[in-house]
């Protein structure tokens, strides 16, 4: 699907060069969001609050010192991401105007008609 993107995906770094998210990165990501949500301090009703970004930065510190992620613009990159590439599979998946996708819940898999 055109727009789409992996979970490991460049992201721009500081000097506004390109950087690679690897797979040991993206764990810890979402490892470290995971908790900041079940701690609930950074928690809100429409999502995470603004200083949520530099506690993620301090968390990753922890796990993956030598990665250098910085809250802007690496983790607000990734971030934005995210949320795009999630709400592509929602809308693919949900019950209205799935363009011919949908979820077998059996399976545990996405299904797609014969046109698409």
């Amino acid at each position: 699907m055109p727009g789409f993107s992996q979970l490991s995906v460049s992201s721009q770094d500081s000097r506004g060069t390109k950087r690679k998210w690897v797979p040991e990165e993206d764990v810890a990501l979402v490892a470290c969001m995971v908790d900041l949500h079940n701690v609930g301090t950074f928690n809100t009703d429409t999502g995470f609050n603004v200083s949520y970004l530099n506690e993620l930065e301090r968390m990753l510190e922890i796990f993956l010192p030598h990665a250098m992620l910085k809250a802007k613009p690496n983790l607000e990159s990734i971030i934005r991401t995210l949320k795009r590439d999630s709400a592509i599979v929602y809308d693919m998946l949900s019950e209205k105007d799935n363009s011919g996708f949908g979820w077998d819940k059996h399976r545990q898999l996405v299904v797609a008609e014969d046109t698409v």
